[in-house]
């Protein structure tokens, strides 16, 4: 299966301009842009895959600005020019699937705002993929007491903490949020918070569907979540979700510049320099 992961990044963020380009400190104090540190991830994933059935033949930074693009080369990227007239990271990796020369197999969506994604997640969604014909796929993780209380303090005043999602028997995506879903208020021991899966913002998909998707219309629900995978759910082409694990470490986006302190903490506490 040759697998491509793409980064894509943009500059004009409503919540955070220029957030690609952001510093991150890691240990010791050294400071790697946000988009390079996510690329960082992505490598890693790579190391692991070489030498599978399911190679990632490559890693494409997806961006519409000159800065993001000239940055990311310097440090050894692969660059694909996307339009600006893009909506969403989806919208621009479907662009550059169809601009390969090669085809691929699944393209994974690994967001340039995501630089805590552990690497097991991104390995666990393509093993996952190699034994289903679904479409589209996407990582959950359970909440404990402690990030569910992050999310609603988050809601709380007014930020965007992370997205949330619920699932059918089967592990299908019914519908994901910005707020926390399902109705937490009433959740209140570390039982009732595994309740809530945390949408970790990577996804799986085949050619198909990216094809697909770059077709239609941005639907309501999308629009009013801001949400691109709800997309796929309006027009009927379901969603795995694939559960992961934390393992003691904290997953968080860089979603305001708030975060970027969150981020950098954790940066520490792996010890990642």
């Amino acid at each position: 299966m040759r697998v491509v992961i793409v980064i894509p990044a943009r500059y004009q963020s409503s919540r955070f301009p220029g957030k690609p380009l952001a510093a991150l400190k890691g240990v010791g104090g050294e400071e790697r842009s946000l988009i390079r540190r996510t690329y960082d991830v992505a490598c890693e994933v790579a190391q692991v895959s070489a030498g599978s059935a399911a190679e990632i033949a490559d890693i494409i930074v997806a961006t519409d600005h000159d800065g993001i693009a000239d940055h990311a080369k310097a440090f050894g990227a692969t660059v694909a020019m996307t339009s600006v007239d893009c909506r969403n990271g989806t919208e621009r990796c479907a662009e550059v699937q169809a601009a390969m020369s090669e085809p691929a197999d699944l393209i994974v969506n690994l967001q340039g705002d995501a630089p805590l994604t552990p690497p097991d997640f991104v390995t666990a969604l393509i093993e996952a993929a190699a034994h289903t014909e679904t479409r589209v796929l996407t990582p959950v993780l359970r909440c404990d007491a402690q990030a569910l209380e992050r999310f609603k303090a988050d809601r709380a005043n007014g930020l965007v903490g992370g997205t949330t999602v619920t699932t059918d028997v089967h592990g299908r995506g019914l519908y994901f949020s910005k707020e926390v879903i399902p109705y937490a208020d009433n959740l209140t021991t570390e039982e009732d918070a595994q309740t809530v899966l945390h949408h970790v913002g990577v996804y799986a998909y085949r050619p198909d569907a990216l094809a697909l998707y770059a077709s239609w219309a941005p639907g309501q629900l999308e629009t009013i979540e801001g949400l691109e995978q709800l997309r796929f759910l309006e027009n009927g082409v379901p969603i795995d979700c694939v559960e992961v694990y934390a393992k003691g470490r904290v997953f968080w986006e860089v979603n305001n510049p708030v975060d970027v302190e969150r981020a950098e903490l954790e940066l520490s506490a792996r010890g990642i320099a």
